[in-house]
């Protein structure tokens, strides 16, 4: 598996202006090879920031690598800068491959 995580650092007051822009936007991301799951995650928030991490998880490299190189990639990162007020600089990128993986039950319901 291969994890990618963009972690962001959003002014504040702009927390729902940044989740707004994350909820409403069309993903394509179940439509592609390898992608396993998204997650949007909201962080303590400071003085200065509150803290937000998306989370995908992809089969292997490849498939990330594919995603970041395509029409979709592109089409869903449009109109970022036009929301540059939200942020606190860019968001910080991190990959990570995986070296164990140990799953729990599902829930049911």
């Amino acid at each position: 598996m291969y994890l990618t995580i963009n972690r962001f650092k959003v002014r504040p007051g702009q927390e729902a202006a940044f989740e707004e822009i994350w909820t409403s936007r069309e993903s394509k991301l179940p439509e592609l090879d390898g992608f396993i799951e998204f997650h949007l995650f909201r962080g303590a928030t400071g003085d200065d920031a509150t803290i937000y991490l998306s989370h995908t998880l992809w089969r292997d490299k490849a498939a990330f690598d594919g995603w970041a190189k395509s029409q979709n990639f592109r089409g869903s990162h449009k109109g970022v800068r036009e929301h540059s007020e939200i942020y606190l600089g860019p968001p910080e990128l991190e990959i990570y491959d995986s070296v164990q993986c140990i799953s729990g039950k599902r829930n049911a319901g």
